[in-house]
């Protein structure tokens, strides 16, 4: 049994490198040389490569063989994500640098080369409450740009964002992207990640999809931002939770109206406000108050008793 289960196991790993092999894009002819496979999807395989006319590292992204037969409409999609990507020129973005076919008839677009870690990488490392909210922000004005242009990402989830080593925060994979220019697709089409979808999109009501459903999705990723580490207090975590609940309201009408909304009040609750989506109670009010002025209220506090002692010591 052992015997048949290590025959197998490097039939799978020989199997595995074959199919990896086959799938290695021809790139005889162009600029770009692979170093190394760095990440694999449905559609796309990225390679690290080698731009020789400009000596510096990009991510190819190269149709697989399997989607190269599905008569070009995988082609016309990846086409389409690197039109989309090269349109939306933000620094929360990745920039396109080229895109074409390859000597063995796929299609391919290559982009500036990410180094850092996904979202859900960095969650788990143990940030502060207050890096965690910074970082999503930056999130919500990436997604806010591509919106201000007409684009909904449809996608958005932790691993689809990359924090680089300078503080960047990238929003990546724009394959399933909308413009508002594109045709309403066919009722019942479902596409993103089931875990982070709006109502309206995995029902497959087009008609509903567009930056509401985005900002559905940032409600979900902010709640797992504040799932990986808990808020200072109770009070914190009422306030966020609140912003994240109504981001992720069933209803398209009951969320945020933009995303610029919502990262304003995710912005004051860092402020020391109360978000609009949460209704403070009497005590809550009281506390905020004493975290925002405690420096000055210790000072206060400290004069007192400093007075009191005086006096007492002097009136024996």
């Amino acid at each position: 049994m052992a015997y048949f289960l290590i025959v197998r196991r490097l039939s799978d790993e020989a199997l595995e490198r074959l199919r990896a092999a086959a799938d290695r894009p021809d790139l005889s002819g162009t600029r770009y040389t692979i170093r190394e496979e760095i990440g694999r999807g449905g559609m796309g395989t990225v390679y690290l490569a080698e731009d020789a006319a400009l000596e510096r590292p990009v991510a190819l992204k190269v149709l697989t063989l399997e989607s190269s037969g599905n008569a070009g409409a995988e082609a016309a999609r990846l086409l389409r994500e690197a039109r989309v990507m090269a349109r939306l020129e933000h620094p929360g973005l990745v920039p396109v640098h080229d895109a074409g076919t390859l000597p063995d008839g796929r299609v391919f677009y290559a982009m500036k080369h990410v180094r850092g870690r996904r979202l859900d990488e960095y969650a788990r490392s143990g940030p502060s409450l207050v890096d965690r909210l910074a970082v999503f922000r930056k999130i919500c004005d990436a997604v806010a740009f591509a919106h201000a242009a007409g684009v909904v990402h449809r996608d958005l989830k932790p691993e689809n964002v990359m924090l680089g080593g300078f503080g960047e925060v990238l929003v990546l994979d724009w394959g399933v992207a909308r413009s508002t220019e594109d045709p309403v697709e066919p009722g019942g089409t479902v596409v993103g990640t089931r875990a982070y979808m709006a109502p309206e999109q995995a029902d497959g009501r087009t008609d509903l999809v567009d930056a509401r459903t985005d900002i559905h999705a940032l409600g979900v990723i902010l709640r797992d931002l504040l799932a990986a580490a808990p808020a200072p207090d109770a009070a914190a975590a009422r306030a966020l939770g609140a912003v994240a609940r109504r981001a992720m309201a069933p209803r398209p009408e009951d969320r945020y109206p933009s995303v610029p909304d919502l990262s304003a009040d995710v912005g004051r609750f860092l402020e020391g406000e109360v978000p609009s989506a949460h209704r403070e109670t009497p005590f809550e009010r009281v506390g905020r108050f004493i975290r925002r002025y405690r420096t000055p209220i210790a000072l206060v506090l400290a004069y007192l008793a400093m007075r009191a002692a005086i006096l007492i010591f002097f009136g024996r």
